[in-house]
Formats: structure tokens, C-alpha cells, sequence
């Protein structure tokens, strides 16, 4: 390991138009190590690593790579100096093979003429150098969420990085996922690569990293490492409160049906059924949660129940038959939805936020009369929600994009949420956020489901699934293939379930 720190940050601060979103940080991290940062949503994360990588230039401070001072104007920059960064939301081309994708950008060749042999032999020795296995003709549009991570791995290997920076890189992987990925983590360290992890999940954190960073409120407050902190210490130096559980249910499931799915079914590429006959029935009071490895059609299950991909089947809510509706008519029917994705299906990202609140409501007498829009009420309206969820931002003029993901969060389950819908689909909502804002969110969860709302949740965490559900549907290859009690399973358990290898397991 060299004594030259392969990250060295000193003094970094970033401004934007009413936020300071970093400030005076310094950050150590080194060479042939996992380090993780932590800290609660806003803490200034993302943009520090955005000003590693180049995507913004820091207003002040240096940075130090490999012991070279350097100024990033641009990632290719950072690229240059050997920095590679896998983002939460993956950045590939679901119309390319994962070939193309990994050499997109840097095709080795001569004259505008990609030489295949050698990107494929390159692209071998990396795969056999970190113990993983792609298939290089596949279309990344047929991958699953694993796959899909482990060709963003491969593909900034494949530019020269040595150092890694991954955001969130087990936000939605299974426990057989998350063990394979630290598994090649820990061949690029063996290989001599330096990692940079963030995560909001603390015990993965203490499981992986050498050593760890603690942020808040936009600057680092506490170094430590695994030996000498638990999972409470860790958690009460990001929030400043111990760390919570979805556990305990004491739901109160009534008689009346809110949602009646039956023989559900969704095409998918190739003339396979995405979703094979699904069939899920939810009362008044009741949470049902969906596991599955992702991609294996809960994104589709979900889109059809909300209006947006064509199926055939049934769905009924609150005795209506809605199997024939439009989105708007099923949302005027009670249907909530958080969505997967939280850029692509929930925000207008540069659109400030009290307009975000809006989407969806702009006919309601609350917020105007007519095709005019009372600005006034929207903005108050926004407002509270920011209050009540805890949504970090300067006011309710501030564009989307200015938000931390975690924080883009909140907004978008306070926005959906306050509706009171009799029915919600909610699709990963604790997906990025840190631990304090995840007990708020379970909390107003519980809270309507006490007032009668029914809830469909889709989620990677097992912890969540476990501990908030009143049953659990498992879906393997478009099916759901098990109904659980989350009393008489455990976290490994699912997963087995989830990846279809529990039989193997049991026997």
C-alpha cells in the first residue's frame, strides 16, 4: 500500500444560488483501500464527489491525486487522471450491447474503425482481473440491476481508472448481488484500485470499507473506522439520533378489498410476458410487499396498475372496475404511485419545486379555478410538505435538480402522500435517503395505512420488506412464485426466494 494518499481534498467548498453545499472539507483517502462517506441527505455527498470527478470545479481548496495537485474542468479530466465514477442512476444506453456500451466513447481502432478483437480481449482481462462474467452481445435492456452495475464497473475499468467512486452501488442489489459486488471490490483493491463508497447503509459500510468519513451539513465532522465504531455510533454521528427499524407492525387489516388484482399479465420484449398472470388482493389497512431481483417485472406490474402499459386481466379499486381506465381516471379513483424513478417518472427536474407538488392536482379547487393556476396556495402548500418531510432547500422556488436524490425523495412521497389516496404503489420510497428521513417516511407509511390506505410496496431493501409488510409476494421471471409471512422468514431466506434458489438452499 504507498504511503501517497490516492485522494488528498483540502479545504473544499462549493456554493450555489442559496446553499452551501460543501465547505471546508478535507478528505484523505488511501491507496489500495474501501473508503466509505457517509452522512444524511444534503450532507454534501454527491457534490463532493461531483467535484472529484469533474462534473463541477469547487470554489475553493485543492485536490491531490496520486500526490499531483489537479484542476478538473470536465470529466474527462478526472478521467484522464485515472478517476472513474459509477453514478446511482447508471449511465448506459439500453439500446446497445453491453460491448458497446463499456467502449462507447474510447473504441480502440484507427481511422473511425472499432477494432473488436482487441476491445473484447481488453475487456476479458478486466473481467477475469475482478472475478465477474458478462455476456458482451447482450442488449443492456434485457440486464438485470446487478448486471447492469457490473458493466458501469467494467466500463470505467476499461478507461484506465484507478480509482472508483460508486454512489449508492447496493441501493438496490439483493444480499447474493451485494455479496458478488464486494467480492469484486475486493479484487480491484487486491489489484491495487483505491474505492470510494457511498452508501446510506451502515451495516454494509462496516462490512466492506478500511476506513470511513463522517459528513454533515456539508463538511466532514469524524473519521473513523470498522474496529473502533458499531452501527448506532455510525448512525449517531450522521443524524445525531440512533438508528431505526421498520419492525414492529401493529396493523389493523379490515374486511373491505381496496385493490383487486387478478390474472394479471404484461408483455414484454420478444413476446414473453413481463408480468405471467399475477394475481395480489390488499384491504383496508394492509401492506403487501413485492421482493424480486429487479427486472424480473415489477416495474411492469406496477405501470399497469396505474394505467401505463397496456395488459389484460383485471384491476379493481375500492369495488370499481379499472381494468379499462386511463391514468388519470385510476388516480382520480384513490390510485397513488411513488415511482421507480425518481428523475425519468416523478420530477420536472428544472422546474422549481412548488410546481413539482403541483403535477397531477392542477384541477383542483385548492390550487385555482380553471386553466389559472393560484401560485400562492401551491406555494404554501409546498411548503408544508417540506416541513413535514424534512426536505432540505433553501424555499419552494428552488429548481429540482438542486436537491440531493434523498431529498427528491422526501418531496416526492410528501407530494404523494398528502393526496391521501385509498390505494399506493410505492416503489422503493426509501431508495437514497439517510436513516433519519427513512423513519419518517416508514412513519407516515404506518400512518395512513392506520387510517385505512392500502399499500402495494416495491422494495430492494429486506429490512424494509420484513419489517413494514403484512405479507410478502415473491416475483422470479415475471411470476410470483411464493406468498411469505414476514414472521417466519429471514432476510437470506427471501433473497434465496428472490433469486429462485431457495429449494436449493433448503435441501
Amino acid at each position: 500500500m504507498s504511503s501517497t494518499p490516492a485522494v488528498e481534498l483540502r479545504g473544499i467548498g462549493k456554493r450555489f444560488p442559496g446553499v452551501i453545499a460543501n465547505y471546508d472539507v478535507d478528505l484523505n483517502v488511501r491507496a489500495g483501500t474501501i473508503h466509505a462517506i457517509v452522512g444524511e441527505n444534503g450532507a454534501g455527498k454527491s457534490t463532493l464527489m461531483k467535484t472529484l470527478y469533474g462534473m463541477q470545479e469547487p470554489d475553493s481548496g485543492t485536490i491531490s491525486v496520486e500526490g499531483t495537485e489537479r484542476r478538473f474542468k470536465s470529466p474527462s479530466d478526472a478521467i484522464n487522471a485515472g478517476i472513474g465514477m459509477v453514478h446511482q442512476h447508471f449511465m448506459l444506453a439500453d439500446n446497445l450491447t453491453v460491448l458497446e456500451n463499456i467502449i462507447l466513447g474510447s473504441e480502440p481502432g484507427r481511422r473511425g474503425i472499432i477494432d473488436d478483437t482487441q476491445a473484447r480481449t481488453r475487456i476479458a482481462d478486466i473481467m477475469s482481473a475482478i472475478s465477474t462474467d458478462l455476456d458482451l452481445d447482450m442488449p443492456v435492456s434485457e440486464l438485470g440491476v446487478g448486471e447492469r452495475q457490473r458493466v458501469e464497473i467494467v466500463k470505467v475499468l476499461f478507461r484506465g481508472a484507478r480509482i472508483l467512486i460508486l454512489d449508492e452501488p447496493t441501493a438496490v442489489l439483493v444480499p447474493e448481488e451485494v455479496d458478488e459486488l464486494f467480492v469484486t471490490l475486493s479484487s480491484l483493491v487486491n489489484d491495487g484500485a483505491t474505492v470510494i463508497f457511498i452508501s446510506h447503509k451502515l451495516d454494509e459500510v462496516l462490512q466492506v470499507s478500511n476506513d470511513i468519513t463522517v459528513m454533515r451539513q456539508g463538511t466532514t465532522v469524524a473519521e473513523t473506522t470498522p474496529e473502533n465504531i458499531d452501527r448506532s455510533g455510525l448512525a449517531e454521528l450522521m443524524v445525531g439520533s440512533e438508528l431505526p427499524s421498520p419492525a414492529g407492525r401493529t396493523s389493523d387489516i379490515k374486511d373491505d378489498v381496496r385493490l383487486n388484482v387478478e390474472n394479471l399479465t404484461v408483455m414484454g420484449v420478444e413476446g414473453r410476458p413481463a408480468v405471467d398472470g399475477a394475481s395480489i388482493t390488499i384491504r383496508s389497512g394492509e401492506i403487501v410487499g413485492i421482493a424480486g431481483v429487479e427486472g424480473n417485472g415489477q416495474y411492469e406490474l406496477c405501470a399497469a396498475l396505474l394505467g401505463l402499459m397496456p395488459s389484460s386481466g383485471t384491476v379493481t379499486v375500492d369495488g370499481a372496475d379499472l381494468t379499462k381506465a386511463t391514468t388519470r381516471q385510476r388516480h382520480d379513483a384513490g390510485l397513488a404511485y411513488i415511482p421507480f424513478d425518481r428523475h425519468r417518472e416523478g420530477l420536472m427536474l428544472n422546474a422549481p419545486l412548488w410546481e413539482n407538488t403541483l403535477l397531477g392536482r392542477e384541477d383542483e379547487d385548492q390550487f385555482g379555478k380553471g386553466p389559472l393556476v393560484d401560485a400562492a396556495s401551491v406555494r404554501a402548500y409546498t411548503v408544508d410538505i417540506i416541513k413535514r418531510f424534512g426536505v432540505l432547500t433553501p424555499n419552494e422556488t428552488t429548481p429540482a435538480f438542486a436537491l440531493s436524490g434523498g431529498n427528491q425523495q422526501k418531496l416526492i412521497v410528501g407530494r404523494t402522500l398528502t393526496t391521501n389516496p385509498g390505494v399506493l404503489v410505492a416503489a422503493h420510497p426509501t431508495r437514497g435517503i439517510d436513516v433519519g428521513a427513512q423513519a419518517a417516511v416508514w412513519d407516515e407509511i404506518r400512518r395512513a395505512r392506520d387510517n385505512g390506505m392500502a399499500v402495494l410496496l416495491v422494495s430492494a431493501d429486506l429490512e424494509e420488506l420484513l419489517g413494514l409488510s403484512d405479507s410478502i409476494a415473491v416475483m422470479f421471471g415475471g411470476s410470483i412464485t411464493a406468498t411469505l409471512n414476514p414472521d417466519d422468514v429471514t432476510a437470506s431466506e427471501l433473497g434465496s426466494y428472490m433469486t429462485g434458489t431457495y429449494e436449493e438452499v433448503a435441501s
